[in-house]
């Protein structure tokens, strides 16, 4: 069975990868150490300082994994490499909704570097899904549990 890829550019694998740098080299050894010291507290049994430590070990190992991954299995996606008002993967939409005069800016990232609240749509979400192919001018109906609405698309640019 084919794993599954994850497409992100160049530098989300780049942040990824300090991600995981930080993972292993700051936050495990920490979490080591807390756990060192919780145990010279004595009976583990009541010991809420080294349950905390225990579950945030287990939190990071699963990140850890994760990322690992993410990485192992990237597939770079080369944003220059489609139509300069095309929208793909590393790069910036404006869109405005249909009716309204607000223009909306989302950078469309891989799975992995999603940040809705940062303006970092996924190019899984149902927007990003939508967003993707599709180029400056066109009309896009954007699916959402309580229905779609449609938005234009103003402007394509290469994130920075």
């Amino acid at each position: 069975m084919a794993e599954r890829t994850f497409p992100m550019t160049l530098a989300e694998k780049e942040q990824l990868e300090k991600e995981l740098e930080d993972l292993k080299l700051v936050r495990r050894p920490e979490i080591v150490e807390r756990i060192k010291i919780a145990r010279s507290y004595g009976d583990l049994s009541e010991n809420s300082e080294y349950e905390a430590a225990k579950d945030e070990q287990a939190f990071v190992e699963g990140q850890i994994s994760t990322i690992e991954n993410q990485i192992r299995y990237a597939e770079i996606v080369d944003s220059d490499a489609v139509a300069a008002d095309e929208v793909a993967i590393g790069k910036t939409v404006t869109i405005q909704e249909a009716g309204e005069s607000e223009q909306d800016i989302y950078a469309i990232v891989g799975a992995a570097a999603a940040d809705v609240f940062a303006g970092k749509i996924s190019n899984e979400s149902p927007m990003g899904h939508a967003l993707i192919g599709k180029k400056k001018g066109d009309t896009v109906t954007i699916p959402t549990p309580s229905g779609s609405y449609d938005v234009t698309i103003l402007k394509v640019a290469k994130t920075k």
